[in-house]
Formats: structure tokens, C-alpha cells, sequence
């Protein structure tokens, strides 16, 4: 014998129907605190604060720091076979 039984309910009926705690407001205050924490993260990324994260404080001159960024987009050539191997 096989019985389906169907009911109709919100989760908050159903949460007080099985008398499990209301954790709405731990989770208002919750979801609250973490947007207080990345509109603060967003607002602290401005482009020198990326640059300086990226780009530690160094003694380079411009023109090694343009060498240096121009090295890293540059294709490797295939290596020189050696005469006589």
C-alpha cells in the first residue's frame, strides 16, 4: 500500500510546523556584514593599489620595466640544433 500525501506551505510554515528555529535575522545580519566587507574591498581598488599589488616597489628604471614587460609577450624561438649531435 503506497500513500502520497501533498502539502502546500511556505518554508517559514513549515519551519514553525516542525518547530525549527527562525534564523532569518542571523542571516540578515550575516548578509549585511558581507556586503559592509566587499563594498569596502570594491572601494579600495583603485588602479595604483592593483599596480602596487602587482608590481612590488622596485629600484627598475623605466626602460627595464618596459624591456622587462615588452620580454614577457615575446614567442621563445625553437632552440639551434648543435653541429656534430
Amino acid at each position: 500500500m503506497k500513500f502520497t500525501i501533498e502539502i502546500d506551505c511556505t518554508a517559514d510554515e513549515a519551519r514553525h510546523f516542525f518547530g525549527l528555529p527562525d534564523v532569518k535575522p542571523m542571516q540578515d545580519a550575516a548578509m549585511a556584514k558581507l556586503s559592509q566587507q566587499m563594498t569596502d574591498a570594491v572601494a579600495s581598488l583603485t588602479p595604483e593599489a592593483m599596480l602596487r599589488a602587482w608590481l612590488p616597489l622596485s629600484p627598475w628604471s623605466p626602460a627595464q620595466m618596459q624591456e622587462a614587460m615588452s620580454n614577457m609577450f615575446k614567442v621563445p624561438s625553437a632552440p639551434k640544433k648543435q653541429e656534430g649531435r
